[in-house]
């Protein structure tokens, strides 16, 4: 049975990220002071409403700020998202989130896996591990050939 673990719990890096319209839908724009618990340019598990799915962290375009600009499917979609359903746009419409909002991030696993969640809420993750390094960069190899 695998353990779960809840949002308020010690081990968990929770940040606050704000909503931001765009033309497209919505992102979530990091502060930079937490940039640390992010991996840049990169894809990431997200677990919303305890369904898997996956985010690229993104630079802003000025300063040190990171942003979540969608969350997709599968990590291709968050990798190149055009023509995908972003899946943040529907679950900022289905919590009530609004443009200027804040959203909690929790850090479940440092570059791997994180939470979205509404401020007072608290959320349950599945305990899980990364996969060790040289098994991911392998499946890397495989879905870039």
């Amino acid at each position: 049975m695998t353990d779960r673990i809840s949002s308020d719990h010690p081990s968990i890096r929770t940040v606050r990220a704000t909503c931001t319209e765009t033309a497209g839908g919505v992102r979530l724009d990091v502060p930079a002071d937490d940039r640390d618990a992010f991996p840049i340019d990169d894809v990431v598990r997200i677990v919303a409403d305890r369904e898997t799915l996956f985010a690229r962290i993104d630079r802003a375009l000025t300063g040190d700020d990171l942003s979540v600009p969608g969350v997709y499917e599968t990590p291709e979609a968050a990798r190149d998202p055009g023509g995908q359903t972003d899946r943040l746009a529907e679950w900022t419409d289905e919590h009530e989130v609004r443009a200027g909002g804040s959203i909690l991030i929790d850090v479940v696993e440092p570059d791997y896996l994180y939470g979205l969640r509404e401020p007072g809420t608290t959320a349950y993750y599945d305990a899980v591990e990364p996969p060790n390094e040289s098994l991911s960069a392998i499946a890397k190899r495989l879905e870039e050939t």
